[in-house]
């Protein structure tokens, strides 16, 4: 009952210390053994006033030791998030441009080798990345954001991880590509169906992360091919849009901005924020998306020619580099072993970049999968996924667990203990037992989305598109002449989706169907009450609202 306490507790003269620090405490346990010990005093008669006062004393310096130390065992948190990407362009698969520290990553942590994207495009994926929901409960039904008037995706108040974490007393930072929205201020003459950022009045605060749950920002609005070209502070542009520049869309941009230099901004941001905070006994979470390899495919003159493959694997180095960056700066203020480092990708590799070409010189972006960014298919939505935290993470590891990116938002909140509210991270499931336990796979089903907005459910070795086609740009978009409306592939036999065997499978579409309304009509695909989609989700052209065709 006393924790150890009563082993050393001996009667003592009157102002005679403790020796309570020498045992090892329970909180609760100890904190009611000092009022027992107290009484104990009275009953020996060897209670005085000034003896409770340092008893009382005592358990609070215990207390207080006890919440930093909790505190203290909160691992820093670090996420990057790259920009069309596929599973095989990281070397240590089968990728010939070098990416040494993603292969550190492989090799000193675990690798996800069947997780995916929530959409195949990158403003829906990372909606999904920090609130833990599928993009298509919002207005966000297909597509993505081009302009600068998109007002932000995620809503006032909604949950982020950035959010969970900070109430839990993380500092939080986003360093890198938004593209979410940002909430900018326009000039009385406007127009809003502008895309070149000429109508923003730049010296006006915008709504951006720090409104999400971010303490800190310094960024873009979107990609690199999205205008306005200026960097964001906090909620301010650092310049004004006062020229021309196109990378190749053509639109506002700061006199300094230059796309080839955006990458060692954000290496350099992330790292003097790495050795800021590494100085705080707090913890942070570092929210790192980059704007690479995505196009246009702009590697700094330092890394020009130095792949085998051409400028984009020039790229795929650099963007390597800023990974390397960041475990460097770790290591340099030794809090490498407690800080969860996760790596991926908001997509597959888009065709942007030369596949045709890229795998004539023996480089395969999306390995053997078929499809790229935007399709439906496996190579738009599975990426590479890695993740490195010494203190928890067995070395070199794999794990086959079926993992979407919106699981990020629930792992976040186990790890620090955070009681969710019924509307939040709707479609998360943590994956925290299986980054304590590779072999720890468990996970229901999960939903990807293309950019024409068609679905996919997965559930064990079946995928069911609801399309009979790629849904988004590989041929063919939609079902050839004569062949099945859906998609059903038995990923195990058929890793490549060559074969579909909607036909021979009725009780297996029956049932991937019938979830897939379910998770629509219950606002949730996890656990829990009944929540309401933003909008009416439309689906195989009809919009389910309670069950309800749209009239």
């Amino acid at each position: 009952m006393y924790s150890g306490l009563e082993e050393v507790y001996q009667p003592r003269e009157e102002g005679e210390s403790f020796p309570w620090l020498q045992c090892s405490w329970n909180v609760d346990e100890s904190l009611t053994a000092v009022s027992q010990i107290g009484e104990r005093l009275r009953i020996t008669g060897m209670y005085s006033k000034l003896m409770m006062r340092n008893i009382l004393m005592g358990a609070v310096v215990v207390g207080a030791g006890f919440g930093s130390v909790k505190a203290a065992e909160l691992p820093n948190i670090i996420f990057i998030f790259a920009d069309d990407m596929g599973v095989g362009d990281v070397s240590h698969r089968t990728g010939k441009a070098d990416t040494p520290a993603l292969d550190r990553m492989a090799r000193e942590g675990m690798r996800f080798t069947d997780a995916h994207t929530t959409s195949s495009v990158c403003t829906p994926s990372r909606y999904g990345l920090l609130t833990g929901r599928y993009n298509w409960r919002t207005r966000l039904q297909k597509g993505v954001f081009f302009s600068p008037h998109d007002k932000p995706l995620i809503k006032k108040d909604e949950s982020t991880v950035a959010s969970i974490l900070k109430d839990k007393g993380y500092d939080t930072a986003c360093v890198g590509k938004w593209h979410l929205g940002i909430g900018w201020e326009f000039k009385e003459k406007n127009n809003p169906k502008s895309r070149t950022g000429y109508d923003i009045d730049f010296a006006k605060p915008a709504v951006t992360p720090t409104s999400h749950g971010f303490d800190y920002f310094y960024g873009i609005q979107a990609s690199l091919d999205m205008a306005p070209y200026v960097y964001i502070e906090n909620e301010r542009a650092t310049a004004e849009g006062s020229v021309t520049k196109g990378f190749p869309r053509k639109g506002a941009a700061a006199p300094d901005f230059e796309a080839n230099q955006c990458l060692k901004v954000f290496a350099e941001k992330s790292v003097a924020y790495i050795n800021q905070k590494a100085k705080s006994e707090k913890p942070f979470f570092l929210y790192l998306p980059l704007t690479s390899p995505h196009t246009p495919i702009v590697p700094s003159k330092e890394w020009l020619g130095k792949s085998p493959i051409g400028k984009y694997g020039d790229f795929l180095m650099e963007t390597d580099w800023v990974v390397g960056q960041v475990l460097e700066a770790l290591d340099a203020n030794k809090i490498t072993e407690n800080t969860l480092v996760m790596f991926s990708t908001d997509n597959g590799c888009s065709p942007a970049a030369g596949i045709g070409k890229l795998v004539e010189k023996g480089h395969k972006p999306n390995g053997d999968l078929r499809g790229h960014k935007a399709d439906i298919y496996e190579g738009g939505h599975r990426v590479p996924t890695l993740a490195m935290w010494p203190k928890v993470v067995t070395a070199g590891t794999e794990t086959k667990r079926l993992t979407t990116l919106a699981d990020f938002y629930a792992t976040c909140a186990e790890i620090v203990g955070a009681e969710l509210g019924s509307e939040d991270g709707v479609d998360s499931v943590s994956f925290l037992p299986t980054l304590k336990d590779a072999s720890q796979v468990d996970r229901g089903a999960i939903v990807m989305h293309s950019i024409n907005g068609s679905f996919a459910i997965r559930q064990g070795r079946w995928k069911l598109c609801f399309c009979g086609g790629s849904g988004g740009w590989s041929a063919p978009r939609k079902a050839p002449e004569g062949a099945p409306k859906w998609q059903l592939f038995d990923l195990d036999a058929d890793p490549g989706e060559k074969v579909n065997v909607y036909e021979s499978q009725p009780e297996v579409v029956q049932g991937l169907h019938d979830l897939m309304v379910q998770y629509i009509e219950d606002g949730r695909s996890t656990e829990g009450k009944k929540v309401q989609n933003d909008v009416e989700v439309e689906f195989l052209n009809r919009s389910v609202a309670e069950g309800k065709k749209k009239k």
